[in-house]
């Protein structure tokens, strides 16, 4: 099995063809982190920003999708997607283990590891910092994709993850490749 993790599309329409386009065409499951449709205040409009179109290429994917609700996605978000926006915590069993997804602004870290231990959760997704990172503790994987479309921090990239069934990998979109991978227990 092979997850396309994403995070904070902000209403990118390119951003989204071009993750469908590369790094997610042969993934059999996306995982969205939330902050899918509006910018936000505090962001600039990103590249592609045409948000109404997004929600009708999300509608129209092909690729079963799950998304965790963020905190720049609304009702009004809810009314043109037909997914459900789950929050503030979705949790689903797959066959590379338990994995939940937030957005990741309800939480504190220490929480997020009391809370992994207590559910069992494998792998840990998390979007909200628009910054990308791969971190294990205990037993459970802490994956952030970053942004896709409005990248921070201090090597600001747009990105996405990849989960198989023995590794993690973060992908450039700019360059459409691999930049950093863990190796994870099966």
């Amino acid at each position: 099995m092979k997850i396309g993790v994403i995070s904070d599309t902000h209403g990118s329409l390119t951003a989204w063809q071009q993750v469908l386009s590369g790094p997610f065409q042969d993934v059999d499951l996306i995982l969205h982190a939330g902050d899918v449709l509006y910018h936000g205040p505090r962001n600039p409009l990103p590249e592609g920003y045409q948000p109404g179109q997004l929600a009708e290429a999300i509608n129209q994917c092909t690729i079963p999708l799950m998304i965790a609700k963020g905190n720049c996605d609304s009702e009004v978000d809810q009314m043109v997607l037909n997914i459900p926006l789950q929050a503030p915590y979705l949790i689903t069993d797959q066959p590379l283990g338990r994995i939940l997804v937030t957005h990741g602004h309800h939480y504190l870290p220490e929480q997020a590891l009391k809370m992994a231990e207590f559910y069992k959760i494998d792998i840990w997704i998390s979007g909200h910092t628009h910054v990308q990172g791969i971190e294990r503790h205990g037993q459970t994987y802490f994956v952030n994709p970053g942004s896709c479309s409005l990248p921070k921090g201090e090597n600001p990239r747009r990105s996405v993850a990849v989960i198989t069934d023995t590794e993690i990998k973060l992908i450039d979109l700019t360059t459409n490749t691999e930049y950093e991978r863990v190796t994870r227990n099966a």
